[in-house]
């Protein structure tokens, strides 16, 4: 679908890139992965056409469409966020502006046997044929489904984009591209701003979705629940495995370890034979021999260790200092903006050395809550703090508020006091600030740089309280691990708002799950929560579904005819009803054994030699057959279905 051939991109003097190539297959599932700065974000431009690269080429199939989610976006400030999404379907619109000006014309047309009376009608046809093909028959259902599952309520349709922070806009950027329906998605950091529950939809979504897709994501659960093959890049270099991220790692460091160990035997070798070389060469009747040694030597092909950037931050919090029993107690909190209110009558509890996750829907006052118990909110309720209680904080928006006049060096140099200060170079540089970095201004570091200054910051004390909003932000996938290892062998209390689920698997064993209400507490790891949680909606769905049918049952007699209705069109009524339910089980066992043959094609595709190419594309060509005919037998399931219910009332 998609061919990357000996890609280069520059930066200057630096080389981002070297002559990378890959292919992108249909339905295909890649996570893009790498350090900060790898250049993750500047590979899914090009692959856009964003961004041109300096060398090589990027080939599309004819007719590939491309979805691009890009990590800042542009918005129209005054749209309603469902006029906003609804600006996906652009193409609709406009072919519906076209078929309502060809219907206007053809019905006042003078002459019905011309060749534009025709080629109007020709027209109309191909529009309806391509409307049909975009279901637009339940556009504004489709709109509405996603931007639920995005986390959207019914009543904030009808508001304006101007309303909403950031992360909120970006929800609705996604939702366009999802209702676009591109054949590949490109995906930079999707799960930014979305809270746990909006990215498990997202994972769904796009584990069914028809097209392939390639995601940029810190987020290691999202990767391997998403993804089913890993690039990884490394300065300059992909490494490419038909693997999730995690099996990735486990394959990359087997591979490593069988390089090091070839390494070295051919290192020994090649030591063992320039001994015979040193020790015959001076030899008349063995120079022969010699000079064969050193021919083999020469021609021997050096094993190379691939040399992966494995440099990581490292954190080590100081012991923390001695607490009551009970560090913090919150009474009937609540808080309120305006008519706008948060939670009320909420009441929480934190002990000694426990290690909490605070989660709870986006907008529903997690980061309020922090802010209250760091006395940065006018609130409802009381705090009582317990004895002997230090609290370090890291705010979801910490790098933000670093100086950026100041130096690297100057920030930490202007915070620590005491002894401490000896060691500034050197706790600098364990949060990878060495050199030349440490006069760096902080205005121009990356938003992982100053993350990582942020942070170490908290290190310069010693605090028995760690509150933390959102830590993983702008952190790639190794700093995150290395600062869960940390927090996990710290000896004080931690409170910690995040939405990365593997961040918090094993490093938290209490759930704080606020609700406009009250607060639930849950004892136990974050995935066991989150299955109860899924368990818990899941039942209430079902539920849901059994009222409606049970109660359409008792309201729809089985034999009744209107008294305006003959006996002649009832029984053609129910005749055309009886051969429409007939169809629709048709084409529901025609859409099984098509679902299930393009799963089996997907496997084919995904083991696809493309060296091969007459192969190859026999193969996709067969795939490509695959999904149009279960796209129409969707179709023609979805007019039955219609007609069923226009017929049956």
């Amino acid at each position: 679908m998609v061919t990357v051939g000996n890609l280069s991109i520059f930066f200057g003097s630096r080389e981002l890139f070297s002559k990378i190539t890959f292919f992108i297959g249909p339905r295909e599932r890649i996570g893009l992965v790498g350090k900060n700065g790898a250049g993750k974000s500047t590979l899914l431009k090009t692959l856009a056409a964003i961004q041109r690269p300096n060398e090589g080429s990027i080939a599309l199939a004819k007719g590939t469409t491309v979805g691009y989610l890009p990590q800042e976006m542009h918005h129209k400030d005054n749209a309603t966020v469902y006029e906003e999404a609804s600006s996906a379907f652009s193409e609709v619109t406009r072919l519906k502006t076209r078929l309502d000006e060809l219907t206007a014309a053809i019905s006042d047309h003078p002459d019905y046997t011309s060749d534009d009376y025709s080629k109007k009608l020709e027209e109309m046809g191909e529009i309806s044929h391509r409307l049909e093909l975009l279901g637009t028959a339940n556009m504004e259902e489709k709109i509405e489904k996603v931007l639920k599952g995005l986390g959207f309520q019914s009543s904030d349709m009808t508001r304006k984009m101007n309303e909403f922070s950031g992360g909120w806009k970006m929800r609705v950027e996604l939702g366009k591209i999802l209702l676009q329906n591109p054949d590949l998605l490109l995906l930079d950091e999707p799960t930014n701003h979305l809270d746990i529950e909006s990215i498990e939809w997202l994972e769904d979504f796009l584990v069914d979705y028809a097209g392939a897709i390639v995601l940029i994501s810190h987020d290691r659960t999202f990767l391997d629940n998403v993804t089913k093959r890993t690039i990884e890049i490394s300065k300059g270099k992909i490494y490419d495995y038909k693997f999730s991220y995690s099996k990735y790692i486990v394959q990359r460091q087997d591979e490593i370890e069988r390089q090091e160990q070839a390494a070295k035997n051919q290192a020994k070798y090649i030591e063992d034979t320039q001994k015979l070389i040193d020790k015959f060469r001076a030899k008349k009747d063995k120079a022969a021999f010699a000079q064969t040694l050193i021919r083999k030597l020469d021609k021997l092909d050096k094993i190379e260790v691939d040399n992966l950037d494995s440099t990581k931050v490292r954190i080590n919090f100081p012991p923390a200092p001695h607490a009551g029993k009970v560090i913090l107690e919150g009474h009937r909190l609540g808080k309120a903006y305006g008519n706008n209110r948060l939670f009320e009558g909420v009441d929480i509890m934190i002990n000694r050395g426990e290690k909490i996750a605070l989660v709870g829907k986006n907008g529903v006052g997690k980061s309020t809550l922090i802010r209250m118990i760091m006395k940065e909110e006018n609130h409802e309720g009381e705090f009582k703090p317990g004895y002997s209680v230090n609290v370090g904080y890291y705010a979801q928006n910490q790098s933000d508020e670093l100086d950026g006049n100041k130096t690297v060096f100057e920030t930490i140099d202007d915070e620590a006091v005491g002894d401490i200060r000896k060691n500034v170079r050197s706790i600098l540089g364990s949060f990878l600030f060495s050199g030349d970095d440490v006069d760096k201004k902080v205005k121009v570091l990356s938003g992982g740089e100053k993350a990582r200054l942020a942070f170490c910051k908290l290190l310069l004390q010693p605090y028995n309280f760690l509150v933390l909003d959102e830590p993983t932000n702008h952190l790639d996938l190794a700093s995150k691990e290395v600062l869960k290892n940390a927090l996990s062998r710290y000896d004080g209390t931690l409170l910690v708002v995040s939405h990365d689920r593997d961040f918090l698997h094993g490093l938290t064993s209490i759930v704080y799950e606020i609700k406009p209400d009250r607060m639930r507490v849950w004892p136990g790891d974050v995935l066991d929560f989150l299955k109860e949680k899924k368990a818990e909606s899941i039942k209430a769905f079902e539920q849901q579904k059994i009222a409606p049918k049970a109660e359409k049952k008792t309201i729809q007699p089985s034999v009744v005819t209107p008294v305006e209705i003959s006996r002649e069109e009832q029984k053609g009524k129910e005749k055309r009803i009886k051969k429409l339910q007939s169809q629709l089980q048709k084409i529901e066992r025609d859409i099984e054994v098509a679902e299930a043959e393009l799963k089996r094609l997907d496997e084919v595709v995904a083991a696809l030699d493309y060296s091969d190419t007459k192969k190859a594309e026999k193969e996709l060509a067969e795939y490509a057959a695959a999904k149009a005919t279960l796209d129409t037998l969707y179709i023609d399931w979805e007019k039955s279905g219609k007609e069923l219910d226009e017929i049956a009332g």
